[in-house]
């Protein structure tokens, strides 16, 4: 089993304790998690078990009798019309190095999947390196054709741990994946705040436009010396999980934080998705300041929400839930802790996040690898036990 975003830490992992001033939060009620509200009305369905280290899941757009789900070794798998299909969608564990924060790591369907079947995948080479890649489905709809791969773009990963994870397709049509700063603790290298580095970052790419890909006309560091032009966001530790928020367009980045701070950063569509933000990391871990004078520059982001290690040690980002199943928890974003296995959500509004709600029943009973979302928006938690649905509790 992986050990995620935790590969090199210090300090103790104890319960509770909020530090949330840049969140907007006060928790005047103490540190005890009852102090939390506790949500209502929701609770989880096992959908699949029986897997080998899932860390992921998704669709297509459109489809509604399907879900894929990534797993680490290197295979993804089809839950089909409520079945796990015997036959993997994609098999590529030959080629890919698993193992601690290593492996497939992530799975992006092309927003014109229906017609054109491809789909990218963000893995760890043998060699421990990124890769991302594109494949094509074969003429079976369940299967796609492992000997279909084109390699779009590799990074040289120089230690094993923070790797990022995350690869999606944004309203824009364009394609994101993050990169975490290249591991070890505390950046050695200073890559994170370095822009002649993709690690450390949020990339964002024109896969459709030409190939390997294109950059965005609109990218912040088009131009920039020193600057590689596939930089979206920098100064991030490790992104293993962001999403859109399918209704407003929102960024929310889930990001790892080193032996003190976990955070959430949310950039949103108005003011341009975090277009050239830097997240400070590692001038500032959350909100704290670890780079002394270098922490009173400006055009350094801080976080919507962070909470610190009495709480937990390693957050799981997620999604803003846009189902209709549950219209309660319409607009809350869920996230987790890997190492509590607890989720939690907030609201953002009015550049704040607000209602923090702790979900007693949405706990899978132990670590929080991962979330989901569907076609339709549907929520879904992902850890060792197998794949949750989020579903109505009356």
């Amino acid at each position: 089993m992986r050990l995620w975003h935790r590969f090199v830490r210090s300090g103790p992992v104890t319960r509770l304790g909020l530090s949330l001033a840049m969140a907007g939060f006060v928790n005047a009620c103490g540190s005890e998690e009852t102090s939390l509200p506790q949500g209502r009305g929701a609770r989880l369905e096992l959908i699949a078990s029986g897997l080998n280290s899932a860390l992921y899941l998704t669709t297509p757009p459109g489809d509604l009798s399907r879900l894929f789900i990534v797993e680490q070794t290197g295979t993804i798998r089809i839950v089909k019309d409520g079945a796990l299909l015997p036959t993997p969608f994609l098999d590529i564990t030959a080629q890919v190095l698993a193992g601690g924060e290593q492996g497939l790591l992530g799975l992006a369907f092309y927003p014109d999947y229906a017609t054109t079947g491809r789909f990218v995948v963000h893995y760890s080479d043998l060699a421990g390196d990124t890769r991302l890649s594109v494949f094509q489905v074969s003429a079976d709809p369940d299967v796609a054709d492992p000997a279909s791969e084109q390699i779009i773009l590799t990074a040289d990963q120089p230690y094993p741990n923070h790797n990022g994870g995350q690869v999606l397709f944004g309203p824009d049509g364009f394609l994101y994946l993050g990169l975490g700063d290249g591991g070890a603790a505390h950046d050695p290298e200073g890559r994170a705040q370095n822009l002649s580095e993709l690690l450390g970052s949020i990339l964002r790419l024109d896969v459709r436009a030409a190939a390997p890909y294109a950059i965005p006309a609109d990218n912040p560091f088009i131009g920039q010396a020193g600057a590689l032009p596939e930089i979206w966001s920098y100064g991030l530790r490790n992104p293993w999980r962001f999403s859109f928020d399918r209704a407003t367009s929102d960024l929310y980045i889930a990001d790892v934080g080193q032996d003190q701070v976990e955070e959430v950063d949310v950039a949103p569509a108005s003011g341009g998705n975090g277009r050239g933000a830097n997240y400070g990391w590692d001038i500032l871990e959350g909100s704290r300041c670890l780079g002394g004078d270098q922490c009173n520059q400006p055009g350094l982001t801080p976080p919507a929400f962070e909470y610190d290690h009495d709480q937990g040690c390693s957050i799981s980002g997620g999604y803003v839930y846009r189902g209709t199943a549950i219209p309660d928890l319409q607009g809350l974003y869920f996230f987790g802790d890997f190492c509590e296995g607890w989720v939690r959500s907030f609201r953002y509004a009015a550049g704040a996040a607000i209602e923090l709600t702790d979900w007693p029943t949405l706990r899978p009973g132990g670590a929080i690898h991962s979330f989901g979302e569907d076609a339709e928006g549907e929520l879904y938690v992902i850890g060792p036990g197998g794949v949750f649905k989020v579903v109505p509790d009356p």
